[in-house]
């Protein structure tokens, strides 16, 4: 019997599976050697074909690398904005709406999966401007669409505060969710787990987001003005 991990058994696999097949392979090797290092040679070896059979689907490495992007993020994107929409079109509150977007943002964002991704993008993209562009515009961009505009929602009903800016509470959300993702996950390579509920942490940042965000929550400069007052 061929071992599933074995290249016979890459080569083996329906035709139509071979894209993906070439895709995981991709970002294992990018991972491993960064975008730089990464030979399409070393790509096929990986994935069990022979380096013609990349071209067949992909033109260079590059490409290669978009296509990653797609499958890992874009598509994720595509249908946790429409799990969203639907959400709304059904009555939930912003407040759920954003729920739903850090439970399944957070549970991709843990994954290593995203993680080599993340690596890739934070360690090298300032190499690729082409692909880098790629990247602002099919994911920065819909990320940052998708919840500056569940948050500018809840501006206009009066679900959260008139006096914020939707694009700066966007950033906040995000990178309270990015930075704790990456420390669990390093915390995690390291055999060093973290105190704490880790599958309640994402609904603990958010919850301290949304407080911030209430109606009722002090405006901007509020405390600077008490201090103010008292002194």
């Amino acid at each position: 019997m061929i071992s599933p991990t074995s290249p016979d058994f890459a080569r083996r696999r329906a035709p139509e599976e071979r894209p993906q097949q070439i895709i995981d392979a991709a970002l294992a090797v990018f991972d491993e050697r960064g975008l730089a290092g990464a030979r399409l040679e070393d790509i096929a070896q990986r994935a069990g074909v022979a380096k013609g059979t990349i071209y067949l689907y992909f033109p260079d490495k590059e490409e290669l690398f978009r296509e990653v992007v797609r499958r890992t993020l874009v598509d994720r994107l595509e249908a946790l904005g429409q799990e969203i929409t639907a959400g709304a079109e059904a009555g939930a509150s912003v407040a759920e709406q954003l729920r739903l977007y850090v439970e399944r943002w957070w549970a991709f964002l843990v994954t290593t999966e995203y993680q080599a991704v993340y690596r890739l993008i934070i360690g090298e993209l300032h190499r690729f401007p082409e692909l880098a562009d790629f990247y602002t515009r099919e994911v920065k961009s819909r990320v940052h669409g998708l919840v500056g505009a569940m948050i500018a929602r809840g501006i206009a009903s009066g679900e959260f505060r008139g006096d914020i800016d939707a694009s700066s509470a966007m950033r906040i959300l995000g990178s309270m969710l990015m930075s704790h993702a990456m420390w669990t996950c390093r915390a995690r390579l390291l055999d060093d787990a973290p105190t704490g509920d880790q599958q309640q942490l994402p609904f603990t940042l958010l919850d301290f987001f949304l407080r911030g965000m209430r109606p009722d929550a002090p405006a901007s400069g509020a405390a600077s003005d008490d201090s103010s007052n008292a002194s």
